[in-house]
């Protein structure tokens, strides 16, 4: 057994790890394809050129770029230490340039490129010529390329871009006085879309206000009947007019049809049309965060013989979002009756930075879903797509923010280029139903009054349907005019009125907390009860899971949210995950996971908040059970477990003292309190049982949850003794690795006994190696690789190539020798992409080259690791001669 890595359920339950997990799905420029309607999706990822620097020309076709490095999108410039705080980070020119040639069967039609984000301000040429320039690092880039190909040879796109501190495009703030970091290059995915003539608009790139491509909102909702309200562009770059129609069909996740609507549309050559229509449906499935339920919208335009000549596949939840004042929150017509908590994200991972894949934004939604949250901020900008498609499909609320952080300009450029925005973010996300609350003004920031008024009006005038929201702080100029207002629960027998919060309550608005749990001794040092970095071990992350739950001091805690009215709706956690800073030499280290997304052990006390019994949702609920303690010579006499169980049985060694703990029910604040057992532990009882005893295999703590008097959970800690082996295993959601040569996933290398107990305490390090179809990502420069032990566990980023293919990772530690702990080796398999992928193979074969050193033969690894096994199991028999002789040498142990 992994030690702290499973929460194991018992048979009548399934294994942690081993519930059902749902296949993620990624949109593609803001839809999903559809078969048949001659829209076709690549993938332009692969395989581009990169400089970083000024490269006088590079925008030419013709530049020489054969002396660049190749890489792959998403891509942040370069590989970063996991301590990549204090502007570290590379600010300045790079350039990317991709060479191509466009697949057969693309004549004669209109080609978009669309890139979901570059970080900065940017210029995209296509075969020398300039196609669009963009200012601001978290929006789409589009642009129309279908007159700047060359349809039969070699082309050519470049971008040029520069994250350098700019106030003239939000966010705005020099990095080193921002409490995040820009990083920067295309750093999410770019599609090529290649579509007829008559075709659905891209709302990000028509710029017409509540317009552009598919919008679906919803009126009349309730259990029995809701409107789904239907608008669409259409634009005919024919030279002829067109006559048709827009088909629209409804189905279920199993394909189910439940409604279908037809529309009438002409459209004048070189003109575009709006068609708005409306689909009522009959007992609807609602979404909801316990059941996400979601439905497919299929939308075709069909010609006036029938044919279809556009179309495509959006993904929609029918739900309503209401704040009613004084009586809260409510959903689905309905009080949404309990607090609704959650925490912000930012978007950066270990090493790479802000370039993280569709994968990882998914595994990201996974874990945090686990944890029992049902509402995240995206801390302080708009988030990839693909983390919003996850919360669409996992059931997580999220509050859509523009970027912004502590700054404002007066130069009228700057105060548009936040309009533009704001009504930008609204285009992209407003068919998600996991948008709960928009908060379209500029985070902690002093701008003007007139400002407030004007950002919530672009929003209201993109979403002029029901169910649209915006928030603001309660303390900011403009205030007045926003419905939902961000403050601090209001003072309870475990807190005290502090910053940001509202003196008095107007019962016309509704509270909610954007951040919380933060309590630094001041803004310069940063020291708090809250950072604790996981490598720091035990003690402190104790402290960090006690002071989020409920601390011994007034602060508002978790605890706080379940002792206000419903008028005060809930609060997002300050923070998910470690993350990197610009005005700060330490990275923020307040998450409940690090910055490789392992866990703290205030992830689990989040956990125990959530619902015990499983609902509809596969994720999210369920019984569990966590000892928060290593049983170490340091561990303290108290034993601390994190339980939603009503009853926890607690037994410390075989045959040893059992201990009981029930929930009382009638209890009011957070569902499942921190559970401390006091004086549990001791030593000295490991050191008489292990040495004078020889039962050494008897010392364990063994925690028990029960609910109507039936163990459901079970959690097992034994103290790690000899580090005899490393453990391999992957941390990806039981999601494949996909070969497209971008996705990446993190495999987690242990130093445990024999027993497989991992061994916290630990300095070494470790050197990964890799044979077969993958590359590690980073190296000793950044402390990569080799990687240090840090709590136990050394994590490495494999990323994969185009080829699918078997992949075999090998961990040892860095300095071998016949006494140190074996080899560990972990197979796994890439699975085939789903996408059709653009690049040029010559281009391509440059990347696998700079992996190639990595690998090593595995027959001399293989005979390598039979010797090194059998020179341990005899120097195993040498070393039970020495304990002999030490224990007859030294200290007796008293026997009591």
């Amino acid at each position: 057994m992994i030690k702290h890595l499973a929460i194991l359920f018992l048979v009548t339950a399934c294994a942690f790890h081993a519930q059902a997990t749902p296949s993620p799905e990624y949109s593609t420029a803001g839809f999903f394809p559809l078969n048949g309607t001659g829209r076709e999706v690549y993938s332009m990822n692969p395989a581009w050129r990169f400089h970083k620097g000024a490269a006088s020309g590079a925008e030419s076709k013709h530049f020489d770029d054969s002396g660049w490095a190749v890489v792959s999108l998403p891509h942040g410039i370069e590989y970063l230490p996991t301590e990549a705080s204090g502007c570290i980070n590379y600010q300045g020119e790079v350039w990317y340039r991709k060479h191509f040639t466009l697949p057969a069967g693309l004549e004669n039609k209109h080609l978009f490129l669309h890139f979901e984000a570059i970080m900065g301000k940017c210029k995209v040429f296509v075969n020398g010529k300039l196609v669009t320039e963009h200012f601001g690092g978290y929006l789409p880039v589009i642009a129309d390329i279908t007159e700047s190909v060359n349809w039969e040879g070699d082309n050519v796109i470049v971008v040029w871009a520069d994250n350098s501190d700019d106030p003239l495009y939000p966010p705005g703030k020099q990095q080193s006085v921002l409490d995040f970091t820009y990083f920067g290059g295309i750093y999410r995915d770019c599609w090529l879309i290649a579509h007829n003539n008559i075709f659905i608009t891209d709302p990000n790139y028509e710029n017409e206000i509540a317009g552009g491509g598919l919008f679906v909102a919803y009126n009349n909702v309730s259990d029995f009947s809701a409107d789904v309200l239907l608008k669409i562009h259409v634009r005919n770059s024919e030279k002829h007019t067109f006559a048709g129609a827009v088909e629209y069909k409804l189905l279920q996740q199993n394909g189910t049809q439940v409604a279908q609507l037809k529309l009438p549309i002409r459209i004048q050559a070189n003109k575009s049309q709006v068609a708005s229509g409306k689909i009522t449906v009959k007992n609807p499935l609602l979404w909801h965060p316990d059941a996400p339920a979601l439905y497919y919208m299929q939308v075709r335009i069909l010609d006036k013989n029938g044919n279809v000549v556009d179309g495509y596949r959006q993904r929609i939840g029918i739900r309503s979002i209401e704040f009613k004042g004084k009586d809260g929150f409510w959903l689905n017509n309905k009080p949404y009756g309990k607090p609704l908590m959650g925490a912000n994200r930012h978007q950066d991972f270990a090493v790479v930075g802000n370039a993280v894949p569709n994968s990882v934004h998914w595994r990201d939604a996974k874990k945090l879903k686990e944890a029992g949250l049902n509402i995240i901020r995206n801390a302080h900008y708009p988030q990839d797509p693909a983390f919003m498609d996850a919360c669409d499909e996992l059931g997580l609320f999220v509050i859509v923010n523009t970027p912004g952080w502590q700054f404002w300009n007066n130069a009228p450029i700057f105060e548009q280029r936040v309009y533009s925005d704001i009504r930008n973010i609204v285009r992209r996300d407003r068919n998600h139903p996991s948008v709960w609350l928009w908060e379209p003004i500029l985070n902690e920031t002093g701008y003007p009054a007139a400002f407030a008024q004007n950002a919530k009006e672009c929003v209201d005038s993109e979403y002029p349907y029901p169910y649209s929201y915006s928030g603001c702080d309660s303390r900011a100029r403009g205030y007045e005019y926003f419905p939902v207002l961000f403050t601090h629960p209001q003072p309870t027998r475990n807190t005290s009125v502090r910053r940001g919060e509202v003196a008095e309550v107007d019962s016309s608005k509704t509270y909610f907390t954007r951040e919380w749990g933060d309590n630094v001794d001041d803004w310069n040092s940063h020291n708090s009860p809250s950072r604790v970095a996981r490598s720091w071990g035990e003690q402190p992350m104790l402290i960090q899971a006690q002071h989020y739950a409920l601390p011994p001091y007034p602060y508002a805690s978790y605890e706080s949210f379940f002792l206000t009215t419903p008028q005060h709706v809930g609060g997002t956690l300050w923070h998910s995950f470690d993350h990197q800073r610009g005005y700060h030499p330490d990275p923020f280290y307040g998450g409940i996971m690090d910055i490789f997304r392992l866990p703290k052990y205030s992830y689990y006390m989040f956990m125990a908040q959530r619902p015990a019994v499983k609902n509809d949702q596969t994720v999210g609920s369920g019984p569990m059970i966590f000892i928060a303690h290593e049983m170490t010579p340091f561990s303290g006499k108290d034993v601390v477990v994190y339980s939603n169980c009503d009853e926890v049985r607690l037994t410390c060694n075989k045959d040893g003292q059992s201990y009981m703990y029930t929930k009382d029910k009638t209890r009011k604040g957070m569902p499942s309190p921190v559970i401390v057992f006091p004086d549990v532990f001791n030593f000295m009882t490991d050191v008489r049982m292990s040495m004078m005893e020889r039962r050494q295999d008897d010392v364990y703590l063994l925690a028990e949850g029960l609910i109507d008097g039936r163990v459901v959970a079970t959690h097992k800690v034994c103290p790690a003794r000899r580090p005899e082996k490393l453990l391999l295993w992957l941390d990806n959601e039981q999601q494949a690795l996909e070969a497209n040569g971008s996705d990446f996933v993190t495999v987690v290398a242990s130093v445990a006994d024999k027993n497989g107990n991992i061994k916290r305490l630990n300095n070494y390090f470790v050197r990964f190696q890799i044979e077969g179809e993958g590359r590690l990502l980073g190296n000793e420069s950044i402390m990569a690789n080799p990687a240090p032990v840090r709590w136990g566990t050394a994590p490495a980023l494999i990323q994969s190539t185009l080829k699918s293919g078997k992949i075999k990772v090998t961990a040892s530690i860095l300095f071998e020798g016949l006494g140190m702990p074996a080899t560990a080796e972990l197979e796994f398999e890439t699975v085939p992409t789903t996408k059709q992928l653009i690049y040029n193979s010559d281009e391509a074969g440059a990347i696998t080259q700079t992996a190639a050193v990595e690998n090593k033969s595995s027959d001399i690894n293989n005979a390598k690791r039979e010797i090194e096994r059998l020179q341990k199991e005899l120097n195993a028999i040498k070393l039970k001669e020495v304990e002999l002789q030490q224990q007859k040498f030294g200290e007796p142990v008293q026997n009591k």
